[in-house]
């Protein structure tokens, strides 16, 4: 199969489900899961999107991923909650906690959940328009205490995640959509790129003795490599300030991290959702990010360029798009997913007719 073979958004999301739901996953949770993983791909984030479905099987069937049962309440002032997540899916934890975010934002002008002990919570951005639709600002941030692959700056040991932090902003039309991670990139990608057999553009990377590289190979060494915080050799101080901010914001509010012993593959999350009309307003909130919107895009482009846009404009047009021509899958992901078909006795989804 290749990206040219399409399928509908739809059958991918029920196929999904029924897989999780086969998994011992709850109905409700594998709904909420199966719909934002084929976001992710609507996004064109292949990487967190149906990708992390065979994983996410997996850690099911081993029992390192909860498919039942609901966070424990570990604080609780009405403006800021903290769950304990206890290992269920951090894409239904999160979308939950964003979801409740919002509900007490209109009555409270802006509220914050923090989850510990979530599982990983896939794409960051496709949790922003639960905010955004609702005319809500949001802020969301997530960080592993069990995993480790970017060094300090100037260090060469890895101590945190790429932490990813990213904001759903309304405007008068289209939101802004931002997902950034505070290092030059991924895990998903360095992983992606290694079994390719291929490098990344620049010396994203430094090797075990700290020297600079662009083959993602130097990560899986004896010792590994790491990947460098954003702004990469020159300026990568900025990412490394960020990462200790998204540490902070999900470890440390959530009161549990990497000061306790690891237990795989997971999240630690932070959600802030902030009501504009609790603030100058609703209106004039659009009126303000919409004349910065349309200032941007105006804005004229290098020679040779294209237009300049906003976060989120490409994902959205190429969510458009996909749900009208169908969704192209990268290769292998469907691949993946067959034998979990075959043994939970889940049909695979038919592909769209070639036009």
């Amino acid at each position: 199969m290749t990206e040219d073979t399409r399928y509908r958004a739809a059958d991918l999301v029920a196929f999904a489900q029924a897989l999780f739901c086969g998994a011992a996953m709850d109905r409700d949770k594998a709904a909420v899961v199966a719909e934002l993983l084929v976001e992710g791909d609507l996004f064109g984030h292949d990487t967190h999107g149906l990708q992390l479905a065979a994983p996410y099987l997996a850690e099911l069937k081993a029992g390192r991923m909860a498919g039942t049962g609901a966070p424990e309440v570990v604080s609780d002032n009405g403006t800021a909650l903290t769950w304990d997540g206890r290992r269920l899916p951090g894409v239904w934890l999160t979308a939950q906690a964003v979801d409740l975010a919002v509900e007490r934002a209109t009555d409270r002008g802006l509220a914050a959940v923090t989850i510990r002990r979530s599982h990983h919570i896939a794409c960051l951005a496709t949790f922003l328009e639960r905010a955004t639709n609702r005319g809500c600002v949001v802020v969301l941030a997530s960080s592993d205490p069990n995993n480790a692959s970017v060094a300090p700056f100037g260090g060469t040991a890895a101590v945190m995640t790429p932490n990813p932090i990213a904001a759903g902003i309304p405007t008068d039309g289209e939101p802004m959509l931002i997902d950034i991670s505070s290092s030059i990139t991924t895990n998903s990608m360095t992983y992606r790129l290694h079994k390719e057999g291929k490098r990344f553009p620049g010396p994203w990377l430094l090797d075990a003795q700290g020297r600079p590289s662009d083959d993602p190979a130097v990560a899986f060494t004896d010792p590994p490599g790491t990947i460098l915080p954003l702004g990469g050799l020159d300026s990568g101080h900025k990412g490394y300030g960020l990462g200790l901010l998204v540490e902070a914001l999900t470890q440390g509010l959530s009161g549990f991290g990497r000061a306790e012993p690891a237990e795989g593959w997971g999240a630690s999350v932070f959600v802030l959702a902030l009501d504009p009309a609790a603030f100058g307003g609703r209106e004039a909130f659009a009126r303000q990010t919409g004349w910065l919107a349309d200032a941007c895009r105006d804005s004229p482009p290098v020679d040779g360029g294209p237009p300049v846009r906003l976060p989120g404009e490409r994902a959205l047009a190429r969510k458009r798009a996909a749900l009208r021509d169908g969704l192209g899958l990268r290769a292998g992901i469907m691949d993946a997913l067959r034998p979990w078909a075959e043994k939970l006795e889940v049909p695979v989804p038919n592909a769209m007719p070639s036009v």
